[in-house]
């Protein structure tokens, strides 16, 4: 049997979706299990033995038609009796036709049918602490009746040579490892998801208060100019428990990093994702354009807390859609005080830090 699970997303997307591929694995322990992913996401499910291979969306098979129609091509010469489409966009509908797949799986949507052998509603509301989106993932697999218990958790695997890295890398910067070492997640991945940065800056310096903590930041390269209004903006104090060169060149030197340091705070993305799939605590503050229903995953309470201004101030939501939410969410953020945050976040620390 030959399997195609389609996953042409971002972090936090791709490594959901690898819980396709470990409960087919399960099920199917003698299968060729394929995933297939954006190249720039690869690093995430560097180590996970469900799979059996990476089919890789590359940027050329974007940007030319010769490349895409090839990239058809050998997914139709594979043969593959089920594909599981995760994505379901044009780029993976014409790679679910071209499969010739006997069972082709995807998300129900009107004027789609006729692509796929089996849909799936989305679920609207979760019915457990997994999360939305992980319920809505796991759906997929309902087709096949698979008679096993599902795995629902998400998981990354870090190699003990990336382990000696991270160790390496501890002991260059002198950060005392008897101490607990917070990443903080202190940009998102746009500016609609970065929490303002002089409320970003107190948050750190109530975080230092709290304990005599190391503190690591996560930020891009590209975002180096806000990361040090950040950390100009803390005092004194908490800048000396601030190791801001602890910093890794790629995703698979940041998990190794993540992996040897004890939780994690700050803005929803892949970080936090990544950050819990290595079974660390997570403290996520959302975006107010953000539902969070679908990726407040594992919350309860104690080890995975997230909070959404929504909570807080229901009435600046009434009467407004997504879109012109989005699109004032700077007014939205500014509401977002540290005084709202402090609360859940000094429990959170409490119950962490001891």
């Amino acid at each position: 049997m030959k399997i195609l699970v389609i996953q042409q997303k971002m972090i936090g997307d791709v490594l959901v979706s690898s819980l396709l591929c470990d409960n087919l694995r399960k099920a199917y322990p003698h299968a060729q299990i394929d995933y297939m992913v954006y190249e720039s996401t690869r690093a995430v499910v560097e180590g996970n033995l469900s799979f059996d291979s990476l089919v890789l969306f590359k940027k050329k098979h974007q940007t030319s038609k010769w490349e895409y129609f090839k990239l058809l091509q050998s997914i139709r010469a594979e043969k593959y009796d089920i594909v599981i489409d995760a994505y379901s966009k044009l780029e993976s509908w014409l790679v679910v036709l071209f499969s010739g797949a006997k069972q082709k799986i995807s998300y129900w949507k009107k004027g789609r049918d006729f692509l796929y052998t089996d849909t799936i509603k989305r679920k609207k509301t979760s019915s457990t602490n997994l999360g939305l989106i992980i319920e809505q993932r796991l759906s997929l697999l309902d087709p096949l009746h698979l008679d096993i218990k599902l795995d629902n958790f998400p998981r990354i695997f870090v190699s003990q040579k990336e382990k000696e890295f991270a160790t390496s890398l501890f002991e260059s910067q002198a950060i005392n490892k008897s101490k607990k070492t917070i990443m903080l997640s202190i940009i998102g991945s746009s500016l609609d998801k970065t929490y303002p940065l002089d409320y970003m800056s107190k948050l750190i310096d109530f975080i230092a208060a709290k304990g005599d903590v190391n503190l690591l930041f996560n930020y891009m390269p590209q975002q180096n100019e806000a990361a040090k209004l950040i950390y100009d903006g803390c005092t004194e104090a908490t800048k000396s428990k601030i190791y801001q060169t602890a910093l890794g060149k790629n995703i698979r030197e940041f998990i190794a990093i993540m992996d040897s340091c004890d939780l994690i705070i700050g803005n929803d993305g892949g970080a936090i994702n990544m950050a819990k799939a290595l079974e660390k605590p997570s403290f996520i503050v959302f975006s107010p354009w953000i539902d969070k229903k679908g990726w407040a995953t594992f919350e309860d309470g104690i080890n995975h807390i997230s909070l959404h201004l929504q909570e807080f101030k229901p009435h600046l939501f009434k009467g407004k859609s997504a879109k012109i939410i989005k699109k004032e969410t700077a007014e939205f953020y500014r509401a977002f005080t540290p005084e709202l945050i402090y609360p859940k976040l000094n429990t959170f620390l409490k119950t962490h830090l001891k």
